[in-house]
């Protein structure tokens, strides 16, 4: 099983449940960059006999408009399975940045729009177009910096070196209990029980508007 970032911890153990099932052994090979489009190409090319298996998050349908010279059709080139799971995103900024709720976040990146800084994971990477749909509701743009991938621009913002990012909460929890990094709120319905004290972005925003 060849696997396009980011689900790896995912994957790893579906992976687990199937060798339970087929009675093999499945690798798991995570290959990440360009938003998932390398290892989304490697199993287009792979041979179509069922023993290469793609997981891949929501990018490989947004790739297509982001990606104008893909090496891959993702409709012609692939068999869907189903979804496993389902990764809610957080959003995170450096310790020391001045606000400690979301309304004061947003409040602040809307009074210093042209002084801050937003990293992600790479054109198309569920972190990117988290952005933009926050950059989208609250009407502002701030300067964006794309990383190869997850691991490096969550080390920077962890160093300081940018303001905030959105990112996969699996992904950002640990620092975030280690006070590494603030988390605002989270992208689900209910709070999360890994996680009780984040507020979800509609609670949050209820509490804006309160």
């Amino acid at each position: 099983m060849r696997q396009a970032a980011p689900g790896d911890v995912i994957t790893r153990v579906a992976a687990a449940g199937m060798n339970k099932v087929l009675g093999g052994q499945i690798i798991v090979e995570n290959i990440g960059g360009a938003g998932g489009t390398i290892g989304t190409a490697k199993v287009a090319a792979s041979t179509p006999d069922g023993h290469s298996l793609l997981v891949m998050h929501f990018g490989h349908a947004a790739n297509t408009a982001l990606y104008p010279n893909l090496r891959y059709d993702a409709v012609k080139d692939f068999e869907p399975i189903g979804i496993i799971a389902e990764s809610p995103m957080s959003l995170v900024a450096k310790k020391d940045f001045p606000a400690n709720n979301l309304k004061d976040f947003i409040a602040y990146v809307k009074a210093n729009k042209d002084k801050l800084s937003y990293g992600f994971a790479g054109i198309g990477s569920a972190s990117h177009l988290c952005g933009l749909l926050f950059f989208d509701a609250i009407g502002v743009n701030v300067i964006s910096v794309p990383y190869k991938g997850t691991g490096p621009a969550l080390a920077d913002l962890i160093g300081g070196q940018f303001d905030f990012m959105c990112d996969q909460t699996l992904n950002v929890l640990q620092p975030v209990n280690a006070g590494m990094i603030k988390a605002f709120a989270v992208t689900t319905n209910a709070r999360l029980a890994v996680a009780p004290d984040l507020p979800t972005a509609a609670e949050a925003g209820r509490q804006q508007c309160g």
